[in-house]
């Protein structure tokens, strides 16, 4: 079962930051990023896995690597880190014209991880219920896919939404420019959690990890 690991507030560097953007200016932003997916898309047309596992795995393989995108708050109140997040993702039923979320286990090896989401997505697929798994953890991060229109912008009006601190994805539709591929990426984050330097450094480090698919063979 993974841990929640309480911060050592002594010592920990953004503490007064914590404070001030969960008490005094509570808020939260929103990024949206046109990713270069070029290299990643040209790796799996050589194999049999699915371009939105893998969206999914390496949004949750960049964001296992940080603590401040792994945030909650113990049965105390007070910050702390998980030991490891897992991603929440969305499966359309077209019949129904509504979604459903689902969950995974976040593997670091993907091709462990693919076959469960698969597996996942293929159960649920039909799904009549928002939430038709009845084991979800606490510890998920949200993603969530629009495959049917691409964006510039994109961001959530949340209420009462200062205690989440751990990052909302939302997915786009894949643009061609010349001879690039391109996918629109929202990120939502809580500032009390991260800064934008933590975000932009999130955002390069997934860029990195999508130019350089060998993961996916």
């Amino acid at each position: 079962m993974d841990a929640l690991r309480p911060l050592e507030l002594s010592t920990w560097s953004r503490r007064e930051y914590f404070e001030h953007y969960r008490h005094r200016v509570p808020c939260t932003y929103a990024l949206t990023v046109d990713l270069d997916v070029t290299s990643m898309v040209t790796a799996l047309r050589a194999t049999r896995r699915k371009t939105y596992i893998a969206q999914v795995w390496a949004l949750a393989w960049v964001v296992n690597q940080h603590d401040e995108f792994r945030m909650g708050l113990t049965e105390q109140g007070a910050p702390g880190v998980w030991d490891t997040v897992h991603p929440a993702f969305t499966v359309f039923n077209p019949d129904r014209e509504s979604f459903a979320s689902v969950w995974t286990p976040f593997d670091a090896d993907f091709a462990a991880f693919h076959e469960r989401a698969a597996q996942v997505l293929a159960t649920y697929r039909t799904a009549t219920s928002l939430f038709p798994q009845e084991d979800v953890p606490p510890n998920v991060f949200d993603i969530s896919s629009l495959p049917w229109i691409s964006f510039t912008g994109f961001s959530l009006h949340i209420k009462n939404v200062w205690d989440h601190f751990l990052p909302i994805f939302t997915l786009g539709k894949y643009t061609t420019h010349g001879d690039r591929t391109l996918l629109p990426l929202s990120v939502q984050v809580n500032h009390a959690a991260a800064d934008g330097f933590h975000t932009a450094r999130l955002v390069q480090e997934l860029q990195t990890l999508l130019s350089r698919p060998s993961w996916i063979t």
